[in-house]
């Protein structure tokens, strides 16, 4: 079994992004750190972390060690540095995500912290608005679809989430096969468009992943949140594209069909972000228990 010294690193490592800042939080040089990490990916027989200059990835064992043992670790420490006094207890934390996310997903999944005393304050918005919340402190967590750029930030890959794109049986059924497979933009130019932003974020995405180019549809309606979007599809209001987990019912009863189906779907991933600072016990509980989670959905 490894060490307590060789988890606390890794988790470290895995928190902060780099192996210099671990060093940097641990109080240690970088060969140290380096060398405990290399000792525990021996012990454990598979790389932890893919190493750039960009700083350490975790892969996929990371991920899934760090949410079996992070808080655990924490308590430990806790224990053994601190009388009772001195004790975090679970305290609130200020969460913030997209509005469908949340409902659907991610509150769900943290209800069991809640009946252990934990305090969410939840704030729903667009990626962008909620981690500049977050760098200025007014957040303690984000879950976004958009990876930050800003190094003061610490982005952990959560899941995948696959796009469809998607409308009403009555204007699915109005798109001439032969011409959407010569000249997809073509074909579809005729759909009105149903948007979270109107700057077509993830509409956007897909159009140019799967056809190389902006939409050149009229928007019909914008609403931030993905849930509205497909109520306004199902009703024949116009195309959207849709994570493949919200769509799955109204495409598995009818209300909405496939519109285009690409040989391989175009996923986003989700993040956990935190502040590149060390987080609270109480937010690095909510971080690990979310991507333990995760790991257990497979993918959205």
């Amino acid at each position: 079994m490894p060490s307590l010294d060789l988890l606390s690193t890794f988790l470290a490592v895995y928190r902060r992004g780099s192996l210099s800042a671990a060093a940097a939080e641990l109080g240690l040089t970088q060969p140290a750190v380096t060398g405990q990490l290399s000792r525990l990916e021996k012990e454990l027989g598979e790389p932890l972390f893919t190493r750039s200059r960009h700083g350490a990835a975790p892969t996929g064992r990371a991920v899934e060690l760090a949410a079996r043992i992070g808080t655990r670790i924490d308590e430990l420490r806790g224990a053994l540095t601190a009388g009772p006094e001195d004790a975090v207890p679970l305290d609130r934390v200020a969460l913030g995500g997209a509005s469908d996310a949340m409902a659907t997903r991610v509150l769900p999944a943290l209800t069991p912290l809640t009946t252990r005393g934990l305090q969410l304050s939840v704030t729903l918005g667009l990626a962008e608005e909620l981690l500049a919340a977050l760098t200025a402190a007014r957040l303690d967590l984000v879950v976004s679809s958009v990876r930050p750029r800003d190094r003061a930030l610490t982005a952990t890959p959560m899941i995948d989430e696959e796009f469809v794109l998607v409308a009403a049986p009555a204007l699915a059924r109005g798109i001439d096969p032969a011409r959407l497979a010569a000249d997809p933009v073509g074909a579809l130019a005729h759909l009105p468009l149903v948007a979270y932003a109107d700057e077509l974020p993830i509409i956007r995405r897909y159009w140019r992943s799967e056809f190389g180019r902006r939409p050149p549809n009229r928007v019909a309606v914008v609403v931030p949140d993905l849930r509205a979007i497909l109520a306004v599809v199902v009703a024949g209001a116009g195309a959207t594209v849709l994570p493949r987990y919200l769509a799955a019912a109204a495409l598995e009863s009818g209300s909405v069909e496939l519109v285009h189906e690409p040989e391989t779907p175009p996923l986003n991933t989700w993040y956990l972000v935190t502040r590149a600072t060390p987080p609270r016990p109480a937010v690095s509980l909510v971080r690990d228990h979310l991507l333990q989670r995760a790991h257990a959905w497979g993918s959205l």
